[in-house]
């Protein structure tokens, strides 16, 4: 209870500094999105993949409808750039211009994994390698000065799709035979340190790193590995280990980068049904739009429920709009991150 009563009394008093800190406009010059996804908003749209959603009942209360947000609405970062005080949505990398590289590009892509190989089965997608690549591709051609490139903030969102669509996936995908749990995770963050040396050498000094949420208790995973009856335990299982290890890259980054503050955002432990309760989600295990059997995204023009805000699934993986502002708000004062809030990191 005591706990309980110390983050309500946190929240408020960190609301209470953003609502402050709002009448200084943007709080940073520019806003690059890495990831999968969660965090893609168009990216593939007009890629040859499976893992596109930009059709109806996606984008149902969103200005624009269908853009490509795997939502009904915003996702996470269209509610971080708000709050940082951007007046407009971050662009996806295949409609940015290259002037926007000095304001901000989003990169992430749906299916995109730490490994290469993973989610192949989708078709098409934009590896975080390639995103790096794209990044680095943008910025140079762009000219974006290094000093600038120090003071933007970078948030990322990978590896769900390491586990949803790799190591839970039978062939071609060969890691659940080839690693334990720990191996596995330790053998994703070593891609991970490699990844995130090579934002630091482009100029990344202000990093959000997202961890892996329960995957086992997305709709999805209950019906393949959970029997139907709950949360699938062993795919909560496997992404613990993946979840300690990135906490502890991010605090090795810190130690080795004085120059530098990155961020690690725990998507996992913030999961439980007393939050739920709490937060007004009434439904927590079942898709809000219409999902065939055995797919994980929504239906072409099918119905959805009409309280989407008790919903925190969208459809059989991704969140509602409702959930995604849930976590960015509390990823920015600070109650899912350490060591520093979001909000921190932009001073």
């Amino acid at each position: 209870m005591a706990e309980k009563m110390f983050k309500a009394l946190l929240w408020a008093f960190a609301t209470a500094v953003v609502m402050a800190e709002a009448v200084r406009g943007q709080r940073v010059p520019c806003y690059f999105v890495f990831g999968d996804s969660v965090f893609d908003n168009g990216n593939n749209n007009d890629l040859d993949t499976l893992a596109k959603v930009n059709y109806s009942p996606y984008g149902i209360d969103f200005a624009r409808g269908p853009t490509g947000r795997f939502s009904n609405g915003r996702n996470i970062p269209d509610f971080i750039a708000k709050e940082v005080g951007f007046k407009y949505d971050i662009p996806p990398f295949i409609r940015a211009s290259t002037e926007q590289a000095h304001t901000g590009i989003n990169y992430a892509s749906g299916g995109a994994g730490l490994l290469e190989e993973t989610s192949q089965h989708l078709g098409e997608r934009i590896s975080f390698e390639k995103q790096i690549t794209n990044h680095r591709n943008m910025i140079l051609t762009a000219g974006v000065p290094p000093e600038k490139l120090k003071k933007c903030l970078y948030t990322i969102n990978i590896g769900s799709n390491d586990y949803l669509n790799n190591y839970f996936m039978p062939a071609p995908y060969t890691t659940n035979g080839n690693f334990s749990f720990d191996g596995y995770a330790d053998y994703l963050i070593r891609s991970y340190r490699s990844y995130l040396k090579s934002l630091y050498v482009l100029g990344a000094r202000k990093v959000a790193v997202f961890g892996v949420s329960k995957l086992g208790c997305t709709p999805r995973m209950i019906a393949s590995h959970g029997g139907g009856k709950g949360c699938a335990a062993e795919v909560n299982k496997a992404v613990e280990p993946f979840n300690k290890n990135l906490k502890a890259l991010v605090f090795e980054f810190n130690r080795n980068f004085a120059d530098a503050k990155f961020t690690f955002v725990d998507l996992f432990s913030s999961q439980n049904p007393i939050e739920y309760f709490i937060l007004g989600f009434t439904v927590t295990d079942k898709s809000c739009c219409t999902v065939e059997s055995g797919q994980e995204l929504c239906a072409a023009n099918k119905p959805a429920c009409p309280n989407r805000g008790q919903y925190v699934y969208w459809d059989n993986v991704h969140s509602t709009e409702a959930a995604n502002k849930v976590v960015a708000e509390a990823a920015f004062v600070g109650l899912i991150t350490s060591p520093y809030s979001i909000l921190l990191l932009t001073l």
